[in-house]
This record gives structure tokens, C-alpha cells and sequence, in this order.
């Protein structure tokens, strides 16, 4: 992440699970809302999560030699060097274009309001429980 720009910083979640991710959009994003976590399914692939109404959609960005791509369904779109370049990119295409959720608002981590570690914790939990 270090070698990233600060879009890709202030977006990244890291480890978060995707229960959670869903509970942070809804709660402080709104339509075409995004942010950035590391993939729960895959070592070393990210997932851009993107609020769309009535759902958060989740799509899977992995590195090949190329850089970085968007996976969808199995087949891997157009390459970038960097993450910031690909996230930058898919937010100028007309999202219809590539088939993904438009990606209008970064949820800018530095920008939420404060979240207890207590709540957190509680997100954190929830998204690998089902009783939640």
C-alpha cells in the first residue's frame, strides 16, 4: 500500500470481512459509495466494495504480471500498473461499459466519524458470525 497514492490509502480497510464492509457503507456511504479491503478468499487480491442499492456489490481486483485488473466472472479486463490508476480508471468508464456498479464517493476512512474500537470489534465479529 505504501507505494499506492492517497486515494488507494484513505480507501483501504484492510482485513475487514465483508459483513462489515456492508455495515460501514450503509452506515456512512451512500449510493456509489466505495472502498477497498483485502480479499477474505484469495491471498494477495483485493475487493472493491461499492454501495448500490439495496446491495453492496464486491468485486475482486488480483495482480498479475501485467498489474493490477478488475476479475470478473473468471476474465481478466484491462491491466494498470497501479491500483489508484485502475480505481481511477472505472470511475471515468461509463460503468455500464464494464458491467460494474457506478463508483462515485470514496469512503474516506480519515473522514468517517470517530468508531469506537468496542464497535469495531462488534462489526468485526458480526461479519463472521451469523447470529449477528
Amino acid at each position: 500500500m505504501e507505494r499506492e497514492g492517497m486515494l488507494v490509502r484513505s480507501i483501504y480497510y484492510g482485513r475487514i470481512g465483508s459483513k462489515a464492509t456492508e455495515r460501514l457503507l450503509e452506515r456512512f456511504g451512500h449510493e456509489g459509495s466505495f472502498l477497498l479491503r483485502d480479499s477474505e478468499t484469495m491471498q494477495g487480491a483485493f475487493c472493491l466494495c461499492v454501495r448500490r442499492a439495496p446491495y453492496v456489490h464486491t468485486y475482486r481486483l488480483v495482480r498479475s504480471a501485467d498489474g493490477w485488473c478488475l476479475q470478473d466472472s473468471g476474465v481478466r479486463l484491462q491491466s494498470f500498473r497501479t491500483l489508484e490508476t485502475l480505481i481511477e480508471n472505472y470511475r471515468r468508464v461509463a460503468a455500464s461499459s464494464v458491467n460494474i456498479a457506478p463508483l462515485t464517493d470514496p469512503l474516506d476512512k480519515t473522514q468517517l466519524p470517530y468508531i469506537s474500537p468496542e464497535e469495531f470489534v462488534y462489526m468485526e465479529t458480526c461479519s463472521s458470525s451469523s447470529t449477528c
